[in-house]
């Protein structure tokens, strides 16, 4: 069901002087970070608009299905992790975005910009690679190291299921040789052949930082907003230097078919991809910006996938593709790992 933000932001839309009457935008986001969210963007958009702003919360799956239900009615703007949005072009949910009404859509890095056709840019970015214990282990620097003898019993990879599961599969083809979009099986005798390094596979980020806090594993697949978390828990944590990449993930903003508030919409995204408000964001550990112009100290940008050289370097994924072969990539994860 639709609900107001769990915030002073419920309260700030009534509070403004008129708002009742006012236009109002439905917003479809994760709902973290609250706080910091209503103080740097519900409140200055609301005052810079005049408008309400209504939100859905939960995680990608359950809000983009709720637009598939309402066949892309019923929210105007909506943040998705790019393989979930990617599912919503592929579905015909979403509208194209007007370029002109979003000027500072020109100020991004490329991979930001347009990244599924012409749907929406991403608001930040982040990546996917490996992480290990440099207390124990020597250092990791391309994917095919994980196939190392020496990491027997050592690793964990994320189930099929999450983000990261599929690219296992991708980076499986690539050690084979083939593109495991076309012809799979090569991809997975590589994964086969990995086995005797896998202790577990693990379904969310909680469950990868205990591993790795009990000893069973040494090394794993993250996606880097997990690194401060696993540092506190094993300081000796390091984020392998790959020489062939990490994995490039991208969250995204897409303006359903069916929104009400096609202007407002657009309105809103070109003020998220505002340099100032980028720079804002990830000084106050919100998001990565994807803004060139942001400058940040180096104390700001730790943990960041941030800068050009960085960012140029990252892997992208073909979610279209990925997507149309996830089913019969699950099952025969599944024969592997006995799930």
């Amino acid at each position: 069901m639709r609900r107001l933000f769990l915030t002073s932001a419920a309260a700030l839309a009534l509070a403004l002087p008129g708002a009742a009457g006012a236009k109002t935008l439905t917003i479809s986001w994760w709902g973290f970070n609250g706080d910091k969210l209503d103080q740097f963007i519900v409140k200055p958009f609301q005052e810079k608009c005049g408008c309400e702003l209504v939100f859905e919360t939960g995680n990608n799956a359950d809000r983009l299905n709720k637009v598939k239900i309402r066949d892309g009615k019923g929210v105007d703007v909506i943040y998705l992790t790019d393989s979930f949005s990617q599912i919503g072009v592929d579905e015909g949910l979403f509208q194209k975005i007007d370029p002109a009404k979003i000027p500072n859509l020109a100020g991004l890095h490329d991979i930001a910009q347009d990244p599924q056709g012409g749907y929406g840019p991403a608001y930040t970015v982040g990546r996917i690679g490996i992480v290990y214990d440099s207390a124990k282990v020597q250092p990791i620097t391309s994917w095919a190291d994980l196939w190392r003898e020496d990491l027997k019993a050592s690793v964990s990879l994320p189930g099929i299921t999450t983000t990261a599961g599929p690219m296992v599969v991708v980076v499986a083809g690539e050690k084979a040789g083939t593109d495991a979009y076309a012809d799979a099986a090569p991809a997975f005798a590589q994964i086969e052949a990995m086995k005797a390094n896998v202790v577990k596979n693990y379904n969310t980020g909680s469950e990868m930082i205990n591993l790795f806090s009990t000893g069973e594993v040494t090394v794993s697949l993250t996606q880097d907003f997990t690194l401060g978390r696993l540092r506190e828990a094993v300081p000796t944590i390091a984020w392998a230097q790959l020489s062939d990449g990490d994995i490039a993930v991208l969250n995204t903003v897409n303006i359903p078919k069916g929104a009400e508030n096609v202007d407002l919409a657009h309105e809103f995204i070109n003020f998220i991809l505002d340099p100032a408000l980028q720079k804002v964001l990830a000084e106050n550990g919100v998001d990565a910006p994807v803004a060139k112009a942001v400058e940040l100290s180096p104390e700001a940008a730790k943990g960041w996938t941030y800068g050009e050289a960085q960012i140029a370097s990252l892997k992208r994924m073909d979610y279209a593709k990925m997507n149309a072969a996830k089913s019969a990539w699950v099952d025969r994860w599944n024969e592997i790992f006995g799930m």
